[in-house]
């Protein structure tokens, strides 16, 4: 029997985003969140956390590939790596396919997310059997303060900046991450649509501007998500996402449905409305 699910994340600004199911595959309320695993009729299985759509099979690799591979394809060798949140384990199955990677920490507080995806998401959570991989049930804010001076890459595949997510889009967090890198370290942040969501996208250019050397905000489509389009802040000590970029090491990367060398240049190239609100605000 089919059913329409129905996401209001967006639905004090008049939008929502609506998928019909076949089936709801589980359901269960943690400490932290409610998590529900859907079939749907269109794409695939779903996972939502308190009724937000988190991925879908249908278009989970146009998200996890571009906040991996971009900021993996700029540094010349990421040996350690962190991701913060991303329990499904979408992004840390794409870090992995990095031959230079040593060691891929995953920090995630919800350890039923990983439990459900590794049941209902094997495509994604088989990465957890890595041995390079090792998983860590904490508070991701509380857990890089512990760490000066040791990741190579910082990672957050965050839910929207609402509960337990809220302190992964604050300036305090941005400057223990910039801490808990190397010299030479990248961090890259999910920063929502600059379709629906320029405040965050501001709040958060302004403080990277201060505390990293580069920050730039690049993009992915991504059709489940509100507006069909998600941006990432990519913040580095030292190296520039175009100039710095090593398409060379592209081939290396298998099984890949949307990134590659063309993908990581365009990007960074912004609707000229939008290119022209950052420019304005981070003048001053």
């Amino acid at each position: 029997m089919t059913d329409w699910f129905e996401e209001q994340l967006e639905i004090k600004n008049g939008r929502a985003v609506r998928i019909l199911t076949k089936e709801l595959l589980e359901s269960y309320r943690s400490p932290f969140q409610k998590i529900d695993i859907y079939d749907t009729v269109p794409y695939g299985k779903m996972l939502a956390h308190d009724d937000v759509i988190m991925l879908t099979e249908f278009d989970e690799a146009h998200y996890h590939e571009m906040i991996a591979h971009v900021a993996l394809n700029v540094h010349p060798n990421p040996q350690r790596v962190l991701v913060i949140g991303g329990g499904d384990g979408g992004t840390l199955r794409e870090v992995l396919k990095h031959k230079e990677v040593q060691s891929a920490h995953l920090c995630e507080i919800d350890g039923d997310v990983v439990r459900l995806c590794k049941k209902h998401f094997p495509n994604l959570s088989s990465c957890f059997q890595d041995p390079r991989s090792e998983i860590f049930y904490e508070d991701g804010a509380k857990f890089i303060k512990a760490r000066p001076n040791y990741y190579s890459v910082i990672i957050v595949d965050s839910s929207d900046p609402i509960g337990p997510a809220e302190v992964l889009f604050q300036e305090n967090f941005y400057r223990d991450m910039f801490n808990a890198l190397t010299d030479d370290g990248i961090v890259v942040t999910q920063s929502e649509s600059f379709h629906f969501h320029r405040g965050i996208i501001k709040q958060i250019a302004q403080f990277c501007g201060k505390i990293f050397p580069h920050y730039h905000y690049y993009y992915s489509m991504v059709p489940t998500y509100p507006s069909g389009v998600i941006g990432f802040s990519f913040c580095s000590k030292k190296y520039d996402p175009i100039s710095d970029f090593k398409p060379e090491k592209v081939e290396a990367l298998h099984d890949l449905k949307y990134y590659n060398p063309g993908i990581h240049k365009a990007c960074f190239i912004l609707p000229r409305a939008f290119s022209q609100f950052l420019a304005e605000f981070q003048k001053k």
